[in-house]
Formats: C-alpha cells, sequence, structure tokens
C-alpha cells in the first residue's frame, strides 16, 4: 500500500470517532416531522437543523435513511398482505377444485340414470327418481303423469323448472319432452 492510501484511510477513522450519535429528543422531533412529511424540502431541512443543532446534511441524510427503512417495512407489510392474500385463494382453488369433482360424480350418476330410464318401467322409475333427488331436497317427484315426472327429473338434475323454481331453459324442457 501506498502513504496516500493509508493517510486516506486514517481520515475516515478520525471522522468516525468524530461522528456524534442523535439523542432520543433529537430523533423524535425527526421522527415526528417525517410522520408528518415524509419528503424534505429545503426550507424545512433548514428550519430542522436550527431547531435540532445538527448541520443541514445531517438532517438530509437522516431522512434519506429514514425513507429507505420506512419504503422497506411496507414492502414488507406488502408481501405478507400477499402472502395471506394468496394463501387464502389456494385454499379456495382446493375448495372449489373439491367442489367441481364431487359435480362431476353427481353428473356422473345422473347421466347412469338417464341411460337406465328407457330399460327401466315406469313403476321403478319413480322410486329411483324420488330417492335420487332426496339429497337436492325432495322426496315426492310423482304427480301423476310420466310427462310431469320426467320434467321433475330433468329438474332435479339441472335445478330447473319443477318443484325446484323457474329457470330460464324452460324451452330446452319441451323441445327436449315433447
Amino acid at each position: 500500500m501506498d502513504y496516500h492510501h493509508i493517510q486516506s484511510s486514517v481520515r475516515k477513522n478520525e471522522l468516525k470517532f468524530h461522528k456524534k450519535r442523535l439523542t432520543q429528543d433529537q430523533v423524535s422531533l425527526l421522527e415526528k416531522s417525517f410522520n408528518f412529511n415524509n419528503k424534505l424540502d429545503p426550507d424545512r431541512r433548514s428550519q430542522l437543523a436550527h431547531e435540532l443543532g445538527l448541520p443541514p446534511r445531517k438532517v438530509a441524510i437522516w431522512y434519506q435513511n429514514k425513507r429507505a427503512r420506512w419504503k422497506n417495512e411496507n414492502l414488507e407489510v406488502d408481501h405478507k398482505a400477499l402472502q395471506l392474500r394468496l394463501e387464502n385463494l389456494l385454499a379456495d382453488n382446493e375448495r372449489l377444485q373439491s367442489e367441481v369433482e364431487r359435480l362431476k360424480q353427481e353428473l356422473h350418476k345422473a347421466q347412469e340414470m338417464l341411460l337406465s330410464v328407457n330399460n327401466t318401467p315406469y313403476s321403478s322409475l319413480s322410486s329411483q327418481i324420488s330417492s335420487s333427488c332426496d339429497e337436492v331436497g325432495s322426496s315426492s317427484l310423482v304427480h301423476g303423469s310420466r310427462n310431469h315426472l320426467d320434467k321433475d327429473f330433468f329438474a332435479c338434475l339441472i335445478g330447473g323448472e319443477g318443484q325446484f323454481g323457474n329457470t330460464n331453459d324452460q324451452e330446452f324442457f319441451r323441445s327436449s319432452i315433447s
């Protein structure tokens, strides 16, 4: 190492020894000022420096460092909020996928029932429909006519007209049963 490099290092160390920490009162006043406005205009910097008995440059550096810490803290808070939101969305997604699987199984059962309808006598058909629709909320679907039974059966499967409420798909029932 050369002489100038060593001399430069000594000067830097000497400057470190002369640095004074801010007092609790100074920090408190700077914090209050920062909370009011985190940007420091030149007039406010001079006023704070005068009130605190500090060089304006030291006040400016404190503000710069405080803004950096504040930004990091906000990023951490935002990250935690996003992480929580992601976890909630993943849980909702898992719940919805389970629901989709359950509904696919119900659809498969309903399709099997539809396939067996053509090969089943009317008397046993009414008991099949009645028992399968118990899960939906109705146990008395048979009203005397085969046409009405078919409508309620389809309504049971897709939540349409009949005992399960009205829907805009009434034309579907008329065209598919007629």
